[in-house]
């Protein structure tokens, strides 16, 4: 049987190469019991040396506080590693936890891999 994608790790995780970066692409709901699923996943990626990540909530139904120290934990691995972190979003609602919270100013969300992609500037801002 074919497959139109990479088979998930998890129910709540893919992960797949675009460009030369490991997109992990988080799906359903993202919440206290998806993080836990997906942290080991999460820190394998962003472990090595200059990792080059991007994270896609694109498939994302509902997104909580969990979600948000997933993020913060992607950033502060792949900043200390001197790698590259890009978000790819386009749910509404998620974009608006993303602003509320100020992760939107530090972690920038684009709507497409290929306009993350085509960012050259490593992640700004402080841990």
């Amino acid at each position: 049987m074919a497959r139109n994608g990479p088979a998930p790790l998890s129910r709540h995780l893919r992960v797949h190469r675009h460009q030369g970066h490991t997109v992990l692409e988080l799906h359903g709901e993202i919440d206290i019991l998806a993080a836990v699923e997906i942290t080991p996943y999460l820190d394998s990626a962003t472990g090595g040396p200059a990792p080059r990540i991007v994270i896609d909530l694109r498939p994302v139904e509902f997104f909580d506080c969990s979600g948000l120290r997933l993020l913060y934990r992607a950033r502060r691995r792949v900043l200390a590693r001197d790698g590259r972190l890009h978000l790819v979003c386009t749910q509404p609602l998620t974009l608006r936890i993303l602003k509320v919270t100020g992760l939107a100013h530090l972690l920038p969300p684009f709507a497409s891999l290929d306009e993350a992609l085509g960012q050259h500037e490593p992640t700004s801002g402080s841990f």
